[in-house]
Protein backbone atom coordinates (compact mmCIF):
# COMPACT_ATOMS: atom_id res chain seq x y z
CA UNK A 1 0.00 0.00 0.00
CA UNK A 2 1.57 3.58 -0.81
CA UNK A 3 0.30 6.10 0.98
CA UNK A 4 1.63 8.81 -0.81
CA UNK A 5 0.49 8.02 -4.26
CA UNK A 6 -2.82 6.46 -2.73
CA UNK A 7 -3.36 9.84 -1.48
CA UNK A 8 -2.49 11.73 -4.85
CA UNK A 9 -4.47 9.15 -6.26
CA UNK A 10 -7.46 10.87 -4.00
CA UNK A 11 -6.92 14.23 -4.73
CA UNK A 12 -7.29 13.51 -8.54
CA UNK A 13 -10.07 11.54 -8.04
CA UNK A 14 -11.59 14.96 -6.86
CA UNK A 15 -11.53 16.38 -9.91
CA UNK A 16 -13.76 13.60 -11.99
CA UNK A 17 -16.70 14.93 -13.73
CA UNK A 18 -18.96 11.85 -13.40
CA UNK A 19 -19.19 9.17 -10.85
CA UNK A 20 -17.44 5.84 -11.06
CA UNK A 21 -19.61 2.79 -12.45
CA UNK A 22 -20.61 1.27 -8.93
CA UNK A 23 -22.16 -1.99 -9.79
CA UNK A 24 -19.67 -5.15 -11.22
CA UNK A 25 -21.30 -5.34 -13.84
CA UNK A 26 -21.04 -1.77 -15.47
CA UNK A 27 -17.24 -1.75 -13.91
CA UNK A 28 -16.62 -4.82 -16.20
CA UNK A 29 -18.35 -3.11 -19.12
CA UNK A 30 -16.06 -0.22 -18.72
CA UNK A 31 -12.96 -2.32 -18.47
CA UNK A 32 -14.23 -4.35 -21.80
CA UNK A 33 -14.65 -1.60 -23.78
CA UNK A 34 -10.97 0.09 -22.18
CA UNK A 35 -9.33 -3.18 -22.77
CA UNK A 36 -11.18 -4.48 -26.15
CA UNK A 37 -11.84 -7.89 -24.96
CA UNK A 38 -13.21 -10.16 -21.99
CA UNK A 39 -10.00 -12.20 -22.21
CA UNK A 40 -7.88 -8.86 -21.12
CA UNK A 41 -9.93 -8.29 -19.15
CA UNK A 42 -9.77 -12.00 -17.44
CA UNK A 43 -5.95 -11.74 -17.65
CA UNK A 44 -5.64 -8.37 -15.41
CA UNK A 45 -8.14 -9.36 -13.05
CA UNK A 46 -7.37 -12.93 -13.17
CA UNK A 47 -10.48 -14.84 -13.68
CA UNK A 48 -11.40 -16.79 -16.34
CA UNK A 49 -13.02 -15.10 -19.71
CA UNK A 50 -16.63 -17.03 -18.55
CA UNK A 51 -17.11 -14.88 -15.74
CA UNK A 52 -16.05 -11.89 -17.28
CA UNK A 53 -18.91 -12.26 -20.15
CA UNK A 54 -21.28 -13.64 -16.81
CA UNK A 55 -20.46 -10.44 -15.08
CA UNK A 56 -20.49 -8.03 -18.46
CA UNK A 57 -24.79 -9.89 -18.95
CA UNK A 58 -25.61 -9.31 -15.70
CA UNK A 59 -25.69 -13.19 -14.83
CA UNK A 60 -23.57 -12.80 -11.67
CA UNK A 61 -23.78 -9.59 -9.99
CA UNK A 62 -22.03 -9.58 -6.61
CA UNK A 63 -18.00 -10.27 -6.90
CA UNK A 64 -16.19 -12.21 -3.81
CA UNK A 65 -14.60 -9.10 -1.95
CA UNK A 66 -10.64 -9.52 -3.19
CA UNK A 67 -12.43 -9.52 -6.66
CA UNK A 68 -14.37 -6.70 -6.22
CA UNK A 69 -11.47 -4.47 -4.52
CA UNK A 70 -9.26 -5.23 -7.65
CA UNK A 71 -11.86 -4.26 -10.05
CA UNK A 72 -13.05 -1.37 -8.25
CA UNK A 73 -9.18 -0.64 -8.32
CA UNK A 74 -8.82 -0.81 -12.31
CA UNK A 75 -11.88 0.92 -12.87
CA UNK A 76 -10.53 4.19 -10.88
CA UNK A 77 -7.25 3.64 -12.20
CA UNK A 78 -8.63 4.47 -15.65
CA UNK A 79 -11.40 6.81 -14.99
CA UNK A 80 -12.14 10.05 -17.35
CA UNK A 81 -7.89 10.00 -17.92
CA UNK A 82 -8.03 13.72 -19.46
CA UNK A 83 -9.50 14.96 -16.59
CA UNK A 84 -7.28 13.28 -14.42
CA UNK A 85 -4.20 14.71 -17.05
CA UNK A 86 -5.80 18.07 -16.90
CA UNK A 87 -6.21 17.90 -13.10
CA UNK A 88 -2.45 16.77 -12.42
CA UNK A 89 -0.95 19.64 -15.29
CA UNK A 90 -3.03 22.39 -13.07
CA UNK A 91 -1.50 21.44 -10.07
CA UNK A 92 1.93 21.05 -11.39
CA UNK A 93 1.65 24.28 -13.29
CA UNK A 94 -0.15 26.63 -11.66
CA UNK A 95 -2.32 25.82 -8.69
CA UNK A 96 0.16 23.80 -6.94
CA UNK A 97 -1.18 21.23 -4.20
CA UNK A 98 -1.77 21.03 -0.76
CA UNK A 99 -0.71 18.53 1.77
CA UNK A 100 -2.67 18.32 4.73
CA UNK A 101 -0.82 15.49 7.71
CA UNK A 102 -0.52 14.16 11.20
CA UNK A 103 2.86 12.67 11.49
CA UNK A 104 5.86 12.47 13.21
CA UNK A 105 8.59 14.95 11.85
CA UNK A 106 12.42 14.60 11.97
CA UNK A 107 14.86 16.34 10.97
CA UNK A 108 18.56 16.79 10.46
CA UNK A 109 19.76 20.02 12.25
CA UNK A 110 23.89 21.69 13.11
CA UNK A 111 24.93 20.88 16.74
CA UNK A 112 23.01 22.75 19.08
CA UNK A 113 19.77 23.02 17.78
CA UNK A 114 16.71 20.39 18.82
CA UNK A 115 16.27 17.87 16.60
CA UNK A 116 14.08 15.99 18.07
CA UNK A 117 11.10 14.32 16.11
CA UNK A 118 8.11 14.85 16.75
CA UNK A 119 4.32 14.65 15.49
CA UNK A 120 3.16 17.56 13.71
CA UNK A 121 -0.36 18.59 12.09
CA UNK A 122 0.74 20.55 9.02
CA UNK A 123 -1.22 21.53 6.36
CA UNK A 124 0.91 23.45 3.77
CA UNK A 125 0.07 24.85 -0.24
CA UNK A 126 3.08 23.54 -2.02
CA UNK A 127 3.69 25.44 -4.87
CA UNK A 128 3.69 23.96 -8.40
CA UNK A 129 7.13 22.74 -8.89
CA UNK A 130 6.87 20.27 -5.88
CA UNK A 131 3.55 18.97 -7.14
CA UNK A 132 5.05 18.38 -10.58
CA UNK A 133 7.88 16.60 -8.69
CA UNK A 134 5.53 14.35 -6.49
CA UNK A 135 3.43 13.27 -10.01
CA UNK A 136 6.48 12.97 -12.02
CA UNK A 137 7.93 10.73 -9.69
CA UNK A 138 4.42 8.40 -9.14
CA UNK A 139 4.23 8.35 -13.25
CA UNK A 140 7.50 6.81 -13.35
CA UNK A 141 6.59 4.12 -10.28
CA UNK A 142 8.54 5.52 -7.80
CA UNK A 143 8.34 3.80 -4.61
CA UNK A 144 6.47 5.22 -1.28
CA UNK A 145 9.55 5.79 -0.06
CA UNK A 146 10.74 7.89 -2.82
CA UNK A 147 7.47 9.59 -2.62
CA UNK A 148 7.76 10.60 1.21
CA UNK A 149 11.06 12.16 0.83
CA UNK A 150 10.33 13.86 -2.11
CA UNK A 151 7.43 15.36 0.24
CA UNK A 152 9.49 16.03 3.37
CA UNK A 153 11.69 17.89 0.64
CA UNK A 154 8.98 19.85 -0.08
CA UNK A 155 7.92 20.62 3.24
CA UNK A 156 11.02 21.28 4.29
CA UNK A 157 11.38 24.20 1.63
CA UNK A 158 8.27 25.54 2.28
CA UNK A 159 6.97 25.08 5.54
CA UNK A 160 10.58 24.80 7.28
CA UNK A 161 12.49 27.12 5.83
CA UNK A 162 10.00 29.32 4.49
CA UNK A 163 11.22 29.96 1.08
CA UNK A 164 14.86 30.64 2.43
CA UNK A 165 13.67 33.34 5.10
CA UNK A 166 14.22 31.19 7.96
CA UNK A 167 16.61 27.55 9.01
CA UNK A 168 18.92 28.03 6.28
CA UNK A 169 20.78 25.34 7.96
CA UNK A 170 18.21 22.76 8.01
CA UNK A 171 20.10 19.70 6.39
CA UNK A 172 16.92 17.17 5.99
CA UNK A 173 13.10 16.59 7.14
CA UNK A 174 12.14 12.79 7.17
CA UNK A 175 8.90 11.87 7.68
CA UNK A 176 8.85 8.70 10.68
CA UNK A 177 5.10 7.88 11.15
CA UNK A 178 2.37 9.20 9.39
CA UNK A 179 -0.98 8.82 11.10
CA UNK A 180 -3.10 11.04 8.42
CA UNK A 181 -1.80 12.37 5.21
CA UNK A 182 -3.92 13.91 2.29
CA UNK A 183 -3.75 15.80 -0.99
CA UNK A 184 -6.05 18.74 -2.37
CA UNK A 185 -5.37 20.40 -5.42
Amino acid sequence: MSIIGDGLDAAVRKAFTRPVPKSAGARMRYLVKQLGSTRAVAQMLRVSQRTVERYVKDQIRKPRPDLAARLEHEVKKRWQPQIRARARKRAASTDGIVIDTRARLGYTAPIGSTDQNRIRHLTVALPPHHAARLFEAQEQGASDQRLQEIAAEALKETYFQDGGRRAGSLEEVRFTDIEHLEFDL
